[in-house]
């Protein structure tokens, strides 16, 4: 049995872990890393990572590339930045690990993704293109069958 002690340290705990997930979802295209994310909740990076993945399933750096890659997809529909300046755009100092990455996630290179996604097709609502095209973590992603808007 839990003390009434431990319950509010772990909520406490929580809407920290909410807090460092809100500033994730805010700063993504910012200098962000696991310690300096760590520091900002007043926990130690071990800790934070930990804590982070049992409550929201991958940690703090998965999410915060998760993020990257989403906006990316976003830009890249878009059409009017090359990869390198959605790369940077989006908070990634690297070329190689933005488009590695991308390519784990999303099941095909940032350029190929850019090209499949050019606007021929009527435009679909921007709430349906982000549910739609969500990368899927862990090396589940599937490859396209339609071009997307």
């Amino acid at each position: 049995m839990t003390s009434r002690a431990d319950d509010e340290h772990r909520l406490r705990d929580l809407a920290r872990l909410r807090r460092v997930k809100d500033r994730i979802d805010r700063e993504y295209a910012r200098p962000l890393d696991v310690e300096a994310l760590a520091r900002g909740a007043n926990m130690s990076a071990g800790h934070l990572s930990r804590q982070f993945k049992q409550a929201y399933g991958e940690s703090p750096y998965s999410y915060l590339m998760t993020r990257r890659i989403e906006r990316a997809m976003a830009m890249l529909r878009r059409g009017d930045l090359s990869v390198t300046e959605v790369c940077f755009e989006v908070g990634c100092s690297s070329l190689g690990t933005f488009s590695t990455r991308f390519t784990e996630l999303v099941g095909v290179p940032p350029s190929v993704y850019r090209e499949r996604s050019r606007p021929e097709a009527p435009e679909i609502p921007s709430c349906m293109a982000k549910q739609v095209t969500r990368p899927v973590r862990n090396r589940e992603a599937r490859v396209p069958d339609v071009p997307l808007a």
